[in-house]
């Protein structure tokens, strides 16, 4: 069911908390890490993961709902730790991803048959995935195999903090940002498609007013943002559920999975289409969300559990 436009659901919440990052820190990480190498970089995430459990209680409070879900028990301390270890790690990586530094990773592709068999029919397909593991490994991989660039779609505010990190780290990478919200934005993506690129959008949070549709995650009704799958649709696309999961130490495992096609459905069967793949997409998430609990990013009340 879509939510109406004055109901706050609880994944407007994260808009409207405080920036925690700060560029000068992130500009001394990047120094820290190229310097002294990763080993040291990820000597001090230990205190950075260690102060945030202590000191950030909403953050935390939302990541043992979460993990109690996920897990099917209770979770712990360790589990509250580890959870936003594993976040800081995929940050912390994304300086040597977006370096070029692969050799320092140990990389697995699941499912990159079905993709290349729906370019091979036509240039392009979009890929929807969550704050769940890397997004930044999936594109540093893209930009080392030919025929996989891949562009990032999202909104024009959050593409400006998005541009600002990234400046600080490698500012060629920016280019691959596509801000949602411009006159031009949809004219954008559909030129990136059809010069064969891979054009990615998050879908598991939503901001302002965004229509949702309600639909189970991790074994309760959650609103999901409408705007991205009506985006796919307009693009008339191949749709793939993306994650690039953290196993921890340098391993990563990207996967592909078709989640719908919209690139000859009719108008008229457009919107039972979208929620269709809605579904699909949330069970998809409660799937990988089990089997790496600690990979999703979400630090805030994304059920509306709070009394």
């Amino acid at each position: 069911m879509t939510r109406p436009p004055d109901t706050a659901p609880a994944s407007a919440d994260w808009a409207q908390q405080p920036e925690r990052s700060n560029l000068a820190i992130l500009r001394l990480m990047v120094w820290i890490s190229l310097r002294l190498g990763r080993r040291v970089g990820r000597v001090v995430l230990c205190a950075i993961a260690a102060y945030f459990v202590l000191f950030a209680p909403r953050a935390r409070r939302a990541s043992r709902a979460y993990l109690g879900r996920a897990l099917g028990r209770p979770a712990t301390w360790a589990d509250g730790f580890r959870h936003v270890f594993s976040f800081a790690s995929t940050i912390h990586d994304r300086i040597y991803l977006l370096n070029d530094r692969f050799d320092l990773f140990d990389i697995e592709i699941v499912g990159a048959e079905a993709l290349h068999a729906a370019l091979a029919q036509q240039p392009g397909a979009l890929l929807i995935g969550a704050h769940l593991g890397s997004f930044e490994v999936l594109r540093a991989v893209g930009r080392g195999q030919a025929g996989l660039k891949v562009a990032m779609l999202m909104y024009e505010k959050n593409a400006r903090k998005i541009n600002a990190t990234l400046a600080a780290i490698n500012p060629a990478a920016s280019d691959d940002i596509i801000a949602l919200g411009r006159m031009d934005s949809m004219l954008q993506a559909s030129a990136r498609l059809e010069q064969g690129c891979l054009v990615g959008m998050l879908a598991d949070r939503r901001l302002g007013d965004d229509a949702t549709v309600d639909c189970e995650f991790l074994g309760k009704m959650a609103p999901l943002p409408l705007g991205p799958f009506r985006t796919a649709a307009m693009l008339r696309r191949p749709v793939f559920f993306m994650t690039g999961l953290y196993l921890g130490g340098n391993r990563y495992r990207i996967h592909f999975e078709p989640l719908a096609d919209f690139s000859a459905i009719p108008r008229g069967e457009r919107d039972a289409a979208i929620r269709a793949a809605m579904h699909a997409y949330a069970g998809r998430l409660t799937h990988f969300c089990r089997i790496a609990p600690y990979n999703w990013f979400n630090f805030f009340d994304f059920w509306q559990e709070k009394p």
